[in-house]
């Protein structure tokens, strides 16, 4: 996989086009992409969904991306260091928002389709990158600081579409248990078969392999595989709705050993096929 590499800490700038010409990459530098006009499908991790005007996606370091434009599409892209977000955002920040942001970088809170679920702040979104790409561009007096309260806001917009759970809020206000962190692992990392093997997992969190799936199915009521089972499902409903790949497509992704085997397990936790799922989903 092509790297790109930026020795710059933090940039702005926008690009126009009409066919995507950058072979699937990753980076060494965070990535936030807002889409400011046009459609097509971003092709995130091997993971494939739609995008549409006022769309933003955040790409960590190590996530392989591209893009396929249907329709001429114009991209804002923020690139910033993790030395950025601490030296400029979070100096002054409440400890409070300093977790919520790290939960925010990590792959525990990974979100593959945009990041953005409100419409109004899809709209406010898409302005202060707008007022950002503008000040960042022509350098006028106080425009570092501007620009550094503008990324602000972006990040405490982010934070307020994907930091809205109950467990979520629960992480930001005490330190994670072993098997919150257990959990997040699990939730991150399912679809890795290698990590997911018990004698890993158990090393991973220092524990013995025959003592792991215990402790999980005590604190929990479920097993490891329920857990991995459990991710597979909710991940196969949004690409059933999201995307365009086919049920023996979904199957092959989330590595069932065929769509038959794919249909029994998801009927199995939902009561209905795959296909009658989309169909009702989007009928509603």
């Amino acid at each position: 996989m092509k790297r790109i590499v930026n020795f710059n800490s933090f940039n702005v700038f926008s690009i126009e086009k009409e066919i995507w010409d950058v072979e699937y990459h990753n980076h060494n530098f965070y990535e936030l992409i807002i889409i400011e006009n046009g459609k097509g499908f971003h092709h995130l991790n091997n993971i494939t969904f739609p995008y549409k005007k006022g769309d933003v996606f955040l790409l960590r370091p190590s996530d392989g991306h591209e893009f396929s434009i249907k329709s001429k599409t114009r991209f804002i892209y923020i690139k910033f260091t993790e030395q950025y977000i601490w030296e400029n955002l979070l100096s002054n920040k409440k400890n409070e928002l300093k977790k919520v942001v790290q939960l925010l970088m990590e792959d525990h809170s990974f979100v593959y389709e945009s990041v953005i679920k409100s419409k109004t702040d899809r709209i406010h979104l898409l302005q202060l990158a707008s007022i950002l790409l503008y000040e960042f561009s022509h350098k006028n007096t106080y425009n570092k600081e501007i620009t550094s309260d503008l990324f602000s806001a972006i990040i405490t917009i982010l934070i307020r579409n994907t930091m809205n759970t109950a467990t979520t809020k629960n992480w930001i206000t005490q330190n994670l248990s072993r098997i919150e962190r257990i959990l997040y692992y699990i939730n991150v990392n399912a679809l890795d078969a290698n990590k997911m093997k018990i004698e890993n997992l158990a090393k991973e969190f220092m524990l013995s392999p025959n003592y792991i799936s215990i402790y999980i199915k005590k604190q929990t009521g479920f097993s490891i595989q329920q857990h991995i089972m459990q991710h597979k499902i909710k991940t196969a409903e949004k690409l059933l709705l999201q995307s365009h790949y086919n049920i023996s497509e979904i199957a092959d992704k989330l590595s069932f050993n065929d769509a038959s085997h794919f249909n029994k397990i998801f009927k199995a936790y939902k009561e209905m096929s795959p296909s009658e799922f989309k169909k009702r989903s989007i009928g509603k």
